[in-house]
């Protein structure tokens, strides 16, 4: 090789060598720092194993990596010492479409561990028109909202651009599509009225809905047919969609609701879910054991069927629901002016001492009057009330219990929201076991503050989680800690299919809780039920905490989850 040629070659490979030294490297072999890095504590995954130790590196809000970190380099250190570390708890039935729009934090979810919900039950937030708006007109004046919305695209565009303090999911209702084409009416659907619901539903799921639910016990559902909560139900399945449901009956017609929902699971080609599983009343009392007798054979039939639960003995719903179907024909208004007119009261009356099989007879579940707590009222005359038993208010006002019941309604024009005790505690434990069974809030999203501090929920808005954690895992053992998570982290997220959350691995998003579980409590009672959870010491929604050090911290984390139909 001439000198020149070697010099030139030289040259060359010298300024290669340079530039390869001076290129920056692939980005997977730079150690970026973790955001944060947990140490020290006991991780319980979700999976339903046994727990084990290690570091959780969090970077960009995703679990990065898992194992020994001593080493990596951090933004920040949580010590976890003496603690566990779990996924985040995944409410199946939030009921916070709402307030969520009040108080975005949801301070009564997150100091539960709660980092994603589940809401839409039956009536949800959207689809929506202008005679319901018109007709709910007080439930928006009550929260002092604007229903700018019409779709669930607006409604959760609209979260975005909020932001909120935890994850949120939500079925298109098939109350609120039945609304949108029959208004409150009891009728049956023309098949072009049919067809309008069925594009209302796939409108939804394109939108991001992740499926369809009922609550077939609120009018005007009960008017709705099994063919056409089938045909809603086979519209959601094309889409990937879950069938969710409130059933027909909780109470002595149990078994045959339950027959109805596997029906419909089955003809739909859709997986369903209970919610809020229960034998309601007196008279039912001591069925759980044939309830998880049809479920069990139902899931060995190959029907993916599965539950969720509260566990609490008493249930939380509208002091309408006591009235039978027929009398809420057309709406509240033509339910308050039933109530006024003597003949049709009489007919009420005699309907609610009636037993009977054809409707969720609250009347005839309750031991008695002072089985029912009166919680939110709408009209502001009556806030001295809320918190006092019906028998307590009949005293008070020198009427028969069932007249104060319907002079109540009245005053409340049907808005009144009540807690009613007609459970069994085996009952509820006997479900809370059960394998397939997850756990739900039942509850909106609440605070001790502002307008939502004036209500009076049912404590489980505030508690359900850790009064789980304290009374069936630390205090009865009739679960052990890590069943308990799985029910609230890796059980729902497969059930509503959230590939990237429920569980601590290395790629899933962020969402974890660490507490003690030798103190963790719930502090909601029924006398004095705006109390906040106690034992959280942080809260990470997607990689950010909401709890720091027992404390809110007021950022929105939070990310709308859309279902598998979502078209951007």
């Amino acid at each position: 090789m001439a000198t020149g040629d070697f010099q030139r070659w030289k040259s060359v490979l010298f300024s290669a060598v340079l530039l390869f030294a001076i290129a920056p490297l692939p980005a997977q072999q730079i150690q970026q720092p973790f955001d944060i890095v947990i140490t020290n504590g006991h991780i319980i995954d979700g999976t339903g194993s046994p727990w084990y130790s290690g570091d959780v590196g969090i970077r960009d809000g995703k679990i990065a990596s898992i194992g020994n970190l001593t080493a990596a380099t951090r933004n920040r250190t949580i010590d976890a010492h003496g603690t566990v570390v779990a996924p985040g708890f995944i409410d199946m039935l939030g009921q916070s479409e709402l307030t969520i729009l009040v108080d975005p934090r949801l301070p009564s979810k997150i100091y539960q561990g709660i980092t994603t919900e589940i809401t839409g039950e039956g009536e949800s937030v959207a689809p929506l028109n202008d005679a319901m708006i018109r007709a709910d007109r007080e439930q928006y004046d009550h929260y002092r909202l604007q229903a700018n919305w019409r779709s669930f695209r607006d409604y959760f565009a609209l979260l975005e651009k909020q932001r909120i303090g935890i994850n949120i999911a939500s079925y298109v209702g098939a109350t609120s599509v039945r609304r949108m084409v029959l208004g409150d009416n009891d009728v049956q659907p023309a098949p072009a009225q049919l067809e309008q619901m069925k594009s209302l539903v796939a409108q939804a799921m394109h939108d991001g809905a992740i499926g369809v639910s009922t609550s077939l016990q609120y009018a005007p559902a009960p008017y709705a047919n099994t063919e056409e909560l089938i045909a809603l139900a086979s519209e959601a399945s094309r889409f990937g969609g879950i069938y969710a449901t409130h059933m027909r009956n909780e109470g002595t017609s149990v078994l045959p609701a339950i027959d109805e929902a596997l029906r419909i699971g089955r003809e739909a080609r859709i997986p369903v879910e209970i919610w809020h599983i229960k034998v309601a009343g007196k008279p039912s009392w001591g069925h759980m054991p044939e309830v998880v007798a049809k479920i069990n054979a139902a899931r060995a039939q190959g029907i993916d069927v599965s539950a969720n639960t509260y566990a609490y003995t008493a249930w939380f719903n509208d002091f309408s629901a006591f009235i039978p179907p027929w009398a809420h024909d057309g709406g509240n208004a033509k339910l308050i002016e039933r109530l006024k007119d003597p003949t049709t009261r009489a007919r009420i009356r005699k309907d609610m001492l009636t037993p009977s099989d054809q409707w969720d007879n609250e009347w005839n579940e309750i031991p008695g009057p002072d089985a029912i707590l009166i919680g939110v009222v709408h009209n502001p005359q009556l806030l001295p009330l809320q918190g006092k038993t019906l028998a307590e208010i009949a005293k008070i006002w020198n009427k028969d219990p069932m007249n104060a019941l319907f002079d109540f309604l009245i005053e409340d024009h049907a808005l009144t929201e009540v807690a009613v005790f007609g459970m069994s505690e085996p009952d509820v434990a006997l479900a809370l076991q059960q394998p397939w069974v997850s756990i739900d809030n039942d509850s909106s999203g609440t605070s001790p503050d502002g307008i939502l501090g004036q209500e009076h929920p049912h404590p489980r808005a505030y508690g359900t989680f850790p009064r789980i954690l304290r009374i069936y895992v630390r205090e009865t053992h009739l679960l052990t800690l890590e069943d308990a998570i799985r029910k609230f982290s890796a059980l729902p997220a497969q059930r509503m299919r959230l590939s990237d959350r429920g569980v601590l691995k290395a790629g899933m998003h962020a969402d974890v809780v660490i507490f003690d579980p030798a103190t963790i409590h719930d502090a909601a009672t029924f006398e004095k039920p705006n109390q906040l959870s106690e034992g959280m010491e942080y809260v990470l929604v997607n990689g950010v905490p909401v709890i720091d050090k027992g404390k809110m911290t007021g950022v929105l984390p939070g990310r709308v989850l859309r279902g598998p139909g979502y078209v951007p």
